[in-house]
């Protein structure tokens, strides 16, 4: 099992400096990646300072050699897809091969869709988002692309320089269960980031749910499928070791192969620089 910190993307993180501390941090505590929110905005935490995350994870690569670094998550359908697949690949460049796509629809949608105009119809997003990672995966090949879709076009384009990863960085699919659409989206890709309706951000979801959730993906994925696929899960976990093991040892057990450090959402240290860093360097959890 790997293990990951998660930040979001405003407040004391909104600062480049700062991710860039973290990630040292994580990197020399051992940690294996860093994972950032992408969100332009979030009316429940208005008022703080937002940062690009890909300009914060820009920081975080050139301060760190080690660890993966990646957004939890990007929603596709509020990018363009050459925008996107430009910053993912300048990024890939940059770390030596080292990002994690992590990839939904985003939310909330009246925030992050609606307040710029844009249309937050579940299903046309979804569109986007399927139509969208298609382009991206081709793109970041650094081949010619011809598209002609419902939401996009691209004609005679070729983007380079291609990502190191090839044939493109591992994608990661978030999205709430037991909705199934989400989950059968992930099983298509390299990586199922669940969230859970039951468990609140920064609370660990039910050993029989998770079981349920990754038996689900399983059936899901067929042999052209085959290949390496994570099942992402995260929480707060307590300091003491012990206590930390009884937390992540069940859904270790039950097949997750990633688990996110995250603060309880509904703290005062979310998105505060100290805490988190006391958590990092107390190191990853010990199986």
């Amino acid at each position: 099992m790997r293990f990951s910190i998660n930040i979001p993307n405003f407040g004391d993180f909104a600062d480049p400096r700062n991710v860039a501390t973290v990630a040292a941090a994580a990197e020399q505590a051992g940690w294996d990646g860093l994972f950032v929110w992408d969100h332009v905005l979030h009316r429940q935490h208005q008022g703080r300072p937002f940062g690009d995350p890909w300009m914060l994870l820009t920081a975080a690569a050139l301060a760190t050699s080690r660890i993966r670094l990646g957004t939890l998550l990007t929603p596709v359908p509020r990018y363009r897809p050459q925008q996107l697949a430009r910053q993912v690949a300048t990024l890939d460049q940059l770390s030596g091969g080292r990002v994690i796509f992590s990839a939904g629809l985003g939310g909330p949608v009246e925030d992050e869709y609606r307040s710029f105009g844009d249309a937050a119809e579940p299903r046309v997003l979804a569109e986007r988002l399927d139509e969208g990672l298609d382009l991206l995966g081709r793109m970041w090949s650094g081949d010619r692309v011809n598209h002609d879709g419902r939401h996009y076009q691209v004609r005679d384009v070729a983007m380079l320089p291609a990502t190191v990863q090839q044939p493109r960085p591992p994608v990661w699919i978030g999205g709430f269960w037991p909705r199934r659409a989400p989950m059968r989206r992930a099983a298509r890709w390299d990586g199922a980031v669940p969230l859970f309706e039951t468990a609140r951000h920064g609370h660990a979801p039910e050993v029989g749910e998770v079981q349920e959730l990754i038996a689900y993906v399983r059936d899901q994925r067929t042999n052209a499928d085959a290949g390496p696929f994570e099942f992402v899960l995260g929480g707060a976990t307590p300091p003491d070791a012990a206590k930390a093991k009884d937390v992540i040892g069940p859904l270790h057990d039950a097949g997750a192969t990633w688990w996110d450090e995250r603060q309880v959402q509904t703290g005062p240290d979310l998105d505060r620089l100290t805490p988190v860093l006391r958590r990092i360097e107390g190191g990853p959890p010990v199986l």
